[in-house]
């Protein structure tokens, strides 16, 4: 057929324009061409040579800064152009075919009108991202020449009397309209922008986000294309496989979404409820939700619903393709002639639908239109619910900074209240965000859905959508008890965590008593519970993934059997896969939905909760409180350390008599009348009626040293939270100076540059008050951070700070100095160490006033001394700065220089120390008394080591430890080490986008073989019963007597003609090969069953059908079941090995291997291993096999698919292997950062007082939105990367629906096939992304078992022995004889020494002391009496038997020992006597007496079952001690080692011990390791280390005779 522009059919003349110019159809066709050459011809040469000389001169994102007006309105209306287009090149194309020649002015112009479009949206981009607007004139022409040639070819259709039937005339419309609408957008961009014709154009700028590199969340800026298809997301996506992702590259977020702008948003419109409506009524939070996110949910919505509509087009578009492919496309002729004006065929909407390529096209666009919506309704709002959590933070975090302290005190909030608004309302108000679209679109959705089947199925589509809505209450039923299960499961979790905790912790005397097995079996029995919990919730999961699966199956089966029943007709293929398509959608949103209603009824909940806490009390404003002051921080920087810090030497003892004050500098005599706070009258309140403090009336001298003495609860700390405006006031107020002048603080020690502070900076800081409370409070942050408290850091000033507070030696022992990370999240730092850190802050800061609340209660006497001399008195005297001390100290009474005794919440006496002398003998006679008291307590420490050099060693073996991990663990395939290996460069790109295959097969192996055989085969038998079901199907619909069946094309490669009856066998046949899963014996029933038939009634389909759909259900059942059991199983087997690998570990992986550590694979990796990878793991198998099966069926049906699955298959491999790598990371950022985030929370929450007094309330907001900022933007970009995802699967999923029906149409295959075909390419579009993401959460979840496993590894202790337990005397050890030759002990073969060539003999019972400095072995060799560290060289023998043969378990549980930390174990009181239960009552109670505790546990409720709390925490130090002490009588062994067991008790308990070891165990073989000298002067025989060698051994009297040796050194020096 030739070509020509206007075809060349017989007897007409194309080219004739004798009617007219414009009456000839194909002259005005040419005319539509001018305005697309005329566009393409401008715009490629400066598309091409010259724009890339134009630049923005302001440095921004490029090709983001989108400022035309009208900018979006134009890409929506180019991109309906678009599709304008292609409807008119189809049409064209179609309405071609009916003409004898061919016709190019019938598609042409539209082909050229496409490319120009397309042109046009690049040209503008250009030149919008290059800011010159002049060349947007030829757009302006180009729209207004389109505009009028389509106007010319609209009037002629109209003239000729063609109408909206004609559907040439209704896209000629249409596109008028356009072209109309575009012309207007650019005359507008003309009017904003008076680029031309105007004198003055109008200067722009890009926004601030956009000038701010930082910025790195583009979506809002970059334009239409970008942000449907997240393309600005490549350059980070695919950067992260070279690269990890880290926080510096994702930069900030955009203003529009920082928590602030959203905590304003919200703020002002819940505020706005308080002014407008009733202000008594509380606001109500949903309606600012709503008030202040509305908009943005709207948007989504009807995204939603545009999506959803779009979904429908699927079905609708296989029925038609199904439909017509075999009917024949040849027009009637007489039709045909009717339909011709100006020469040229006109055809009708409905014959355009009808042509099989164009519904495969307008599929393909459906799809992609869909995709992109329903991705954009979920981004917006992911976007928006992520926005209302920010401001939600804000508005929490605002309200706790203002929480009365009464409030916290009296337990109306606690701690755990505000953690979980924070951490679980929150986030369910945020996710109820997410899905609540949902709530409008799924009724719309269902409803649609069964309209469709209804109209394509009469009433037996209302049976199947009947078991539809039927079977979702129970869905929703099991989603509920689901939740229920999970809270039971979490709550046996965390007690099994709590009973792993303790023998973590306590595991150095579990392995010494050998009670390791006991106390594993107590979490056995815990981790069985919770099991058992979990088996329920593996059950209730299988059944909701049972319902999901079975629904639709079910529903499809009670369709087309009532169907079969009712109607007469056999079902057509394009009718049965049009519904089974729809009934695939239609079980989305029914599963979805209860899902969704429990998140509402969730978030009802929520908000509840949060409006409670909203309106809670707040603290009152005070006078002095009442304005938004922040910190000003320049007051700080400026000032300068003045002088140099002299010592004051240490007065020997304190002595009261004819006392007179020291005046350490004159007062100026205005000065001592200066009062800096004043209480009149006041009586004050924790949140009761009754008054705490009452009758107050002090005054607090400016520049002096006051101090508040007292009883315990008398209300001194009390009476500094009232002044500080915590307590609630019942009557009376607190008066805060206004002070004279800034000269008074600094006395002097200001520079010269300092006098240019401006008197506002000054009073600014003024009301700030350095507090620092009783109980110490850190921030999760450096030491230095901690200090400094948001001050500039002044060297000088922080180092006498340091000094004055001793801290310097603490520091030093810290891994990184005073960069160390403490707080709760850091370093373990003990209470003195806390506490001084404390002091320090409060020294550090620059204030007038400073409180001190009992700072040396955690102090030892020589850091009590130091703090008072260095830091109060010099340090801050010296300033002349407030100091306001509340202290039981009152030795330092001497130095005050005003003196506030209280009694009972009310004052008793104010004055001088000389006037209450004077004044009131009684008090002042008391006082001394106590001092004495206090003297006697000061001597026996300064006896002792002091408990700051025990924090101190405490600290040093912490680190020792972990150096020593650092150097052995070098070589050990550790996951620490493989994570260090991953950041280097050259393994970073193979490593990291590698699937751990390796650890999926540990998991299974676990989880056991049969398990993982039962689940592969159950899932390929499933999935191979569901493609037989719908291949059944296809064979059903298509077998028609006048049709020829599925089986012809078989049927004719035999060339023999078989009769009906036969036909059905061959297809049972057929489908028995393909699938190899149905039986012999059905096959053998389906032949029987028809040959008796003589003709095929279609009916006969039916028992198969519902044979292989019942088949089918029960699979589901059991494929959901043996997931989810797999799953329990290895958990079970994961956690069992790994609790009993770790217990039976030796005691140097405790060592070196941090608590957090270990704790974490059992409390956040168990988790994991337990809830969240059977899930993945079904998720992940099932997506995979229906992709899998799927494009199986497809290839079956069209082989010619297989040509284009190949570049298909690697861009999918492209696609997943970029963004798994990416999601990993971005997942990781989310999780890292959200944890300082709720830490924060609780954080501030216990330091509400402090920060409060600081006055640093706005610094801790900015921190707070910061950290929300950072943690919200690592979310946004992991939902970002997540639609860049599920976009680009999508797509390839519309592609491989688009190539499947082209390959269909194309080789004219059998119409029920195709159907077949299609409805499962449809299926691939939902499940690709599913793949993907099923893979890369697995990914992340099986670093878990990575993590697990690589503790699996360790070395266990050698229990056997060399010796069997029958040949170890029952009494053993009966004398006490130990005989040490030539010992040499390490705790690794990786390290050295710890003692060398070591030979003692100790007699039956004989008292031996054992000491040496720190360091020197002398614990070391307690541990090796038990065999708990290597003994490469000599031996020990207790009582004939060398110990290294004995098994473990008897040997420790031989002997007896009495460690330095008392350990007690949460539970009753005989469990931390006798675990094993073998000892009498009388026998426990005897142990007690001689401890000294019988009487004291008679008194508790219950008395050998009286409760003991964790760690032994409702007992002192000193009664734990006692407790230990008892549980070594129970065991009765002749031996007894104590290490270093008095070191942490005081002088009474100390006693006891001694008493009862010299009593009680008078007859026994004792070895007492010392820390004190002075404890073992009485000892028999004492041996004296020194670097692991024994360098003195004889009785103490000999030793001390000799004045040079070691142990008369050690006895001089006291240590």
């Amino acid at each position: 057929m030739a070509l020509s522009f206007c075809g060349n059919d017989r007897g007409s003349n194309a080219y004739s324009v004798d009617k007219g110019v414009l009456d000839n159809g194909c002259f005005v066709d040419a005319l539509n061409l001018v305005p697309h050459v005329f566009l393409l011809f401008i715009t490629f040469p400066i598309l091409f040579i010259g724009w890339g000389s134009q630049s923005s001169k302001v440095q921004i994102h490029h090709n983001t800064w989108l400022h035309f007006p009208g900018h979006s309105l134009r890409w929506i209306l180019t991109f309906t152009l678009l599709f304008v287009h292609v409807c008119e090149i189809a049409e064209g194309i179609v309405s071609n075919t009916q003409m004898e020649s061919n016709h190019l002015h019938l598609f042409m112009p539209a082909l050229m009108g496409f490319i120009a479009a397309t042109t046009s949206v690049v040209y503008y981009h250009n030149i919008e991202t290059a800011n010159f607007p002049k060349l947007l004139l030829a757009l302006f022409i180009y729209w207004i020449l389109a505009f009028i040639t389509k106007m010319i070819k609209l009037w002629k259709f109209a003239d000729a009397s063609l109408g909206v039937q004609h559907l040439r005339f209704c896209i000629t419309a249409l596109l008028v309209v356009l072209y109309g609408l575009l012309m207007a957008v650019e005359i507008n961009v003309i009017r904003v922008r008076k680029y031309v014709f105007f004198a003055n154009p109008q200067k722009v700028k890009p926004a601030e986000d956009l000038q701010d590199l930082g910025v790195r969340f583009l979506q809002p800026f970059v334009n239409l294309l970008s942000k449907s298809t997240y393309w600005w997301m490549n350059p980070l996506i695919i950067g992260a496989h070279k690269r990890p992702i880290e926080l510096k590259k994702i930069g900030k977020l955009p203003i529009a979404m920082r928590a602030l702008t959203n905590y304003m948003r919200l703020k002002d419109s819940y505020e706005e409820q308080r002014k407008t409506e009733d202000p008594d009524k509380s606001p109500s939070i949903w309606k600012s939700m709503y008030r202040a996110f509305g908009g943005s949910i709207l948007l989504s919505s009807t995204l939603r619903y545009m999506a959803d509509l779009l979904g429908f087009a699927g079905p609708l578009c296989i029925s038609g393709i199904v439909e017509h492919l075999d009917s024949s496309t040849e027009i009637d002729r007489t039709n045909k002639t009717a339909n011709m004006t100006f020469g040229v065929y006109f055809m009708s909407s409905t014959e355009l639908l009808q042509n099989t390529s164009v519904l495969a096209v307008l599929l393909f666009l459906a799809l992609v239109l869909q995709r992109t919506f329903l991705q954009a309704s979920y981004y917006v709002t992911i976007e928006t619910g992520i926005n209302l959590r920010g401001a939600l933070l804000a508005m929490i975090y605002n309200k706790i900074l203002r929480l009365s302290t009464s409030n916290m005190s009296m337990g109306e909030m606690t701690l755990s209240q505000i953690n979980n608004l924070v951490a679980i309302e929150t986030n369910q108000l945020m996710w109820f965000l997410f899905l609540c679209p949902n709530l409008w679109a799924m009724p719309v959705q269902i409803i649609m859905g069964v309209i469709l089947l209804y109209y394509l199925l009469g009433d037996s589509a209302l049976i199947g959508a009947g078991v539809i809505l039927l079977l979702a209450p129970v869905q929703y039923l099991i989603a509920t008890k689901l939740a229920d299960t999970q809270k039971s499961t979490l709550d046996y979790s965390t007690d099994r965590l709590k009973k792993t905790t303790e023998i973590l912790k306590g595991i150095k005397l579990l392995k010494l008593y050998a009670w390791e097995n006991i106390f594993c079996d107590r979490v056995e029995e815990t981790r069985g519970k919770e099991l058992t919990s979990l088996k329920t919730f593996a059950l209730y999961t299988s059944m909701s993934i049972f319902m999901n699966a079975a629904i639709p199956i079910a529903a499809v089966l009670a369709t087309f059997v009532t169907h079969a029943y009712i109607e007469e007709v056999r079902l057509s293929p394009a009718k049965a896969f049009a519904s089974l398509a729809l009934f695939h959608i239609l079980v989305t949103p029914l599963f979805l939905l209860s899902t969704v209603v429990r998140f509402a009824v969730k978030a009802l909940v929520s908000v509840q909760k949060l409006s409670e806490f909203l309106q809670s009390d707040e603290l009152g404003d005070d006078s002095w409180r009442n304005t938004e002051m922040s910190m000003s921080l320049e007051v700080g920087k400026k000032y300068k350390h003045h002088g140099d810090t002299k010592t004051i030497n240490r007065k020997g003892r304190y002595r009261m008599d004819n006392y007179e004050q020291p005046m350490r500098r004159q007062l100026r005599p205005t000065e001592t009348e200066d009062v800096a706070v004043q209480v009149n009258d006041g009586f004050f309140t924790w949140g009761s009626n009754l008054s705490t403090l009452s009758d107050i009336n002090i005054r607090i001298p400016t520049g002096q040293l006051t101090m508040i003495v007292g009883q315990v609860g008398c209300g001194k700390s009390s009476l500094l939270l009232a002044m500080l405006g915590e307590m609630q006031t019942i009557s009376g107020k607190v008066y805060w100076s206004n002070l004279p002048g800034y000269e008074i603080l600094f006395d002097g020690s200001i520079s010269g540059h300092d006098n240019g502070l401006s008197h506002e900076e000054l009073s600014k800081n003024r009301y700030s008050v350095a507090y620092a409370a009783q109980k110490s409070w850190l921030l999760n942050a450096t030491v230095e951070e901690n200090i400094t408290f948001g001050s500039p850091f002044n060297k000088q000033r922080y180092k006498a700070v340091i000094d004055a507070c001793s801290l310097q030696p603490d520091i030093d022992l810290l891994p990184f100095g005073d960069q160390t990370e403490i707080g709760e999240r850091g370093i373990n730092l003990s209470g003195g160490q806390r506490q001084r850190i404390c002091v320090a802050r409060a020294l550090y800061q620059n204030t007038n006033i400073v409180f001190l609340d009992d700072p040396f209660s955690a102090l030892d006497i020589h850091l009590s001394d130091h703090l008072m001399q260095e830091g109060i008195l010099k340090f801050l005297q010296d300033d002349k700065r407030t100091v306001v001390l509340v202290t039981h100290k009152l030795q330092y009474l001497i130095h005050a220089d005003w003196i506030i005794a209280m009694k009972d919440g009310s004052v008793l006496r104010e004055g001088t120390l000389k006037d209450i002398q004077t004044h009131d003998v009684e008090l002042y006679e008391h006082w001394k008394t106590l001092m004495n008291r206090q003297d006697q307590e000061l001597e026996k420490e300064t006896e002792m080591e002091s408990q700051t050099t025990l924090e101190r060693k405490t600290l040093r073996r912490a680190f020792y430890s972990r150096e020593a991990k650092s150097q052995t663990d070098d070589e050990d395939e550790e996951e620490e080490v493989e994570e260090d290996d991953d950041d280097n460069m050259s393994t970073t790109t193979s490593r990291r986008s590698k699937i751990p295959w390796k650890m999926c097969c540990r998991y299974l192996s676990s989880g056991g073989f049969l398990m993982v055989f039962l689940m592969v085969l159950s899932k390929l038998a499933k999935h191979s019963v569901m493609v037989a079901i719908d291949y059944w199907l296809a064979a059903w619909t298509s077998s028609n007597p006048h049709n020829q069946s599925l089986a012809d094309p078989f049927i004719n490669a035999t060339n023999y003609t078989k009769n009906d009856d036969t036909q059905i066998a061959e297809v049972t046949h057929h489908c028995l090969l393909l699938f190899q899963m149905l039986s012999l014996i059905l096959y053998i029933i389906v032949i029987l069953k028809w040959s008796s038939l003589g003709v095929l009634q279609h009916r006969s389909y039916v028992p198969v059908f519902i044979i292989l759909c019942g088949a089918a259900i029960a699979l589901c059942l059991i494929t959901s079941l043996t997931v989810e059991f797999l799953g329990v199983a290895a958990a079970t087997n994961l956690h069992h090995n790994l609790l009993n690998k770790i217990i039976h570990a030796p005691i140097r992986f405790f060592d070196v291997t941090p608590l957090g550590q270990i704790l974490n694979r059992f409390s956040a990796d168990t988790n994991i291993i337990d809830q969240h990878i059977p899930q993945t793991l079904e998720s992940l198998t099932r997506s995979t096999l229906l992709c899998l099966s799927a494009i199986g069926v497809i290839a079956f049906v069209t082989p010619a698919f297989l040509i284009a699955l190949v570049p298909l298959m690697v861009a999918f491999y492209f696609i997943q292997k970029y963004f798994r790598v990416a999601s990993k990371d971005l997942q990781d950022l989310d999780d890292s950062t959200q944890l300082p985030l709720l830490c924060y929370f609780s954080e501030t929450a216990e330091g509400l007082t402090t920060i409060r007094a600081f006055r640093h309330e706005a610094r801790f907001k900015q921190r707070m939105l910061e950290l929300t900022d950072t943690n919200n933007t690592a979310y946004l970009f992991l939902s970002a990367a997540n639609r860049w995802l599920e976009v680009r699967t999508d797509y390839l999923g519309a592609v491989i629906v688009l190539t499947a029906a082209v390959a269909a149409i194309w080789t004219s295959s059998q119409s029920g096939l195709v159907g077949l075909g299609l409805t499962y390419a449809l299926t691939v579009t939902n499940y690709l992304n599913w793949v993907v993401r099923n893979l890369s959460d697995l990914e992340v979840q099986m670093a878990a078992v990575k993590k697990v496993n690589s503790f699996l590894s360790t070395e266990s202790e050698n229990y056997e022995g060399s010796m069997d337990v029958s040949q170890v005397p029952k009494d053993w050890p009966q004398h006490g004889e130990i005989k040490i030759q030539d010992l040499c002990v390490r705790y690794d073969t990786m390290l050295k020494p710890v003692l060398k060539h070591i030979n003692a003999y100790i007699n039956p019972g004989q008292k031996v002391g054992i000491c040496g400095r720190t360091g020197s072995g002398k614990s070391s060799l307690s541990l090796a009496f038990f065999n708990m560290v290597d003994v490469f060289e000599g031996k020990i023998v207790i009582d004939g038997i060398d110990i290294c043969k004995l098994p473990l378990q008897t040997l420790r549980s031989r002997l007896s020992i009495i460690l330095q930390d008392p350990v007690l174990f949460s539970g009753s009181i005989r469990l931390n006597l006798d675990p094993e239960c073998t000892c009498t009552d009388d026998r426990l109670w005897e142990a007690l007496e001689i401890a000294q505790l019988k009487n004291m546990v008679k008194a508790l409720p219950g008395g050998l079952d009286a409760v003991v709390t964790e760690g032994g925490e409702n007992f002192s130090v000193g009664q734990r001690q006692l407790f230990c002490l008892a549980r070594a009588f129970v065991r009765k062994s002749s031996i007894l080692i104590m290490d270093e067991a008095t070191a942490s008790i005081d002088m009474a308990t100390e006693n006891i011990l001694q008493k009862v070891v010299m009593t009680a165990f008078a007859d026994r073989t004792v070895v007492t390791i010392a820390h004190l000298v002075s404890s073992i002067l009485e000892a028999e025989q004492v041996l004296v280390f020194e670097s692991g060698t024994l360098v003195e051994s004889d009785s103490a009297p000999n030793l001390l005779a000799q004045e040079d040796s070691l142990f008369s050194i050690l006895v001089r020096t006291h240590k």
